[in-house]
């Protein structure tokens, strides 16, 4: 199984980025997935979750600028990051799980500079 996450990067405060993480090894349509992050010197934490279903919830610090989306034609979820702010900036890692299944993707770094 992999989680490929893609599309972090630098960029400054009030910009956008699109992380994406590319699935493989599994029946992508059937399990949930979700993005975390980690910033320097603290816990993991969720950000933002999506069912199989396609119903999404996400953390309250990022509600309303972020979107998680799923294509399940490329097995394949996305986390649309606008507005972003330098306390986004973290190791973003993309999740997937499926009963007792569940598997993390490497991060991808995502600096904001203000």
């Amino acid at each position: 199984v992999q989680l490929q996450a893609s599309g972090g990067g630098l960029v400054q405060a009030g910009g956008s980025l699109r992380l994406s993480c590319a699935a493989s090894g599994i029946i992508f349509r059937n399990y949930h997935m979700a993005w975390y992050r980690q910033a320097p010197g603290k816990q993991r934490e969720l950000v933002a979750t999506i069912t199989s279903g396609g119903s999404t919830n996400y953390a309250i610090a990022v509600k309303g600028r972020f979107t998680i989306s799923r294509d399940n034609a490329k097995n394949t979820v996305y986390l649309q990051m606008n507005s972003l702010k330098p306390e986004d900036t973290a190791v973003y890692y993309c999740y997937a799980v499926l009963s007792g299944e569940n598997y993390w993707g490497k991060g991808t770094l995502v600096t904001v500079s203000s």
